[in-house]
C-alpha cells in the first residue's frame, strides 16, 4: 500500500478494530492503539517486552482533552503547552479517577500533542486518544524509518504506516508536572535548560498577574 492517505485510513480501520500499528511521529517511530481498548493496550506491552510497571504514554490532539484525562491540569501545564505543543514534550499530569483500570495503574498520566500530520490525522480519524510509545523492543534503540520497525517487531503488529524517516531522531522530553515544580524525567528532544527557562518566564508572569491583583 504506496499511498499515504490510504495507509492512513487502514491504520485507523485498524484502530478501531482493536489493532496495533506503528507510525511515524514527530519524534520516531510509533507504537499505537486505541487507548481505551485494554486488549489492545496489553499487546503493546507483550509486543514490546516493556515491563508492565512502566506506563504508556498518550497521544491526543488538542489540548481540550486534557481535563478527561487528568484529575487536574495545572496552570503551567497550560503554559508549558502553549510553548512546545505541538512537539517533543510528554507531560505528566494527575491521572483522572475516571480513567479506566488499565490506564490509571499510576498517579500520573503522561500525554503529549505530536507535531506530525500522519500521526494527528490518526488521532483525529479515532476520535480518541492513540498510546504512543515507542515503536520497538524494549532496551532496544528506536526506530527511525519504517524498515527498522519491522526488523524489530516483524509480524508481531498488524501493520506500519511508511510515512519516510522521522525528522526528529530522538525520543521526547518526559517532565513530571505533579510537583511543586517541574522535574525532566527524561531529556529528549527539548533540553533540560529549555524547560527550565520557560518556567521561570512562567513564574514571572504569575507574579506579575498576583501583583496586579493585589493593586
Amino acid at each position: 500500500m504506496d499511498d499515504l492517505q490510504g495507509q492512513i485510513e487502514h491504520g485507523i480501520e485498524l484502530l478501531r478494530k482493536g489493532g496495533v500499528i506503528a507510525f511515524p511521529t514527530d519524534t520516531v517511530y510509533g507504537l499505537g492503539a486505541d487507548a481505551f481498548q485494554a486488549g489492545a493496550v496489553d499487546r503493546i506491552y507483550e509486543i514490546k517486552g516493556r515491563p508492565r510497571d512502566r506506563q504508556l504514554p498518550l497521544l491526543i490532539a488538542d489540548a481540550e482533552y486534557l481535563p478527561l484525562l487528568a484529575d487536574t491540569v495545572p496552570t503551567v501545564a497550560g503554559f508549558l503547552a502553549g510553548r512546545f505543543w505541538p512537539g517533543a514534550l510528554t507531560v505528566v499530569l494527575p491521572t483522572a479517577r475516571s480513567l479506566p483500570a488499565h490506564l490509571a495503574t499510576r498517579p500520573g498520566i503522561a500525554v503529549r500533542i505530536p507535531d506530525h500530520p500522519v500521526c494527528l490525522a490518526l488521532i483525529c480519524g479515532l476520535g480518541k486518544p492513540v498510546i504512543g510509545t515507542s515503536a520497538n523492543l524494549s532496551g532496544r534503540g528506536p526506530a527511525l524509518t519504517a524498515a527498522e520497525v519491522r526488523e524489530q517487531l516483524g509480524c508481531r503488529i498488524d501493520f506500519v504506516i511508511d510515512g519516510g524517516r522521522c525528522p526528529g531522531g530522538s525520543e521526547s522530553t518526559v517532565i513530571d508536572l505533579t510537583r511543586r515544580a517541574p522535574v525532566v524525567l527524561r531529556e529528549g528532544i527539548i533540553p533540560a535548560h529549555e524547560i527550565e527557562r520557560a518556567y521561570q518566564e512562567y513564574l514571572e508572569v504569575s507574579n506579575e498577574a498576583a501583583h496586579r491583583h493585589r493593586r
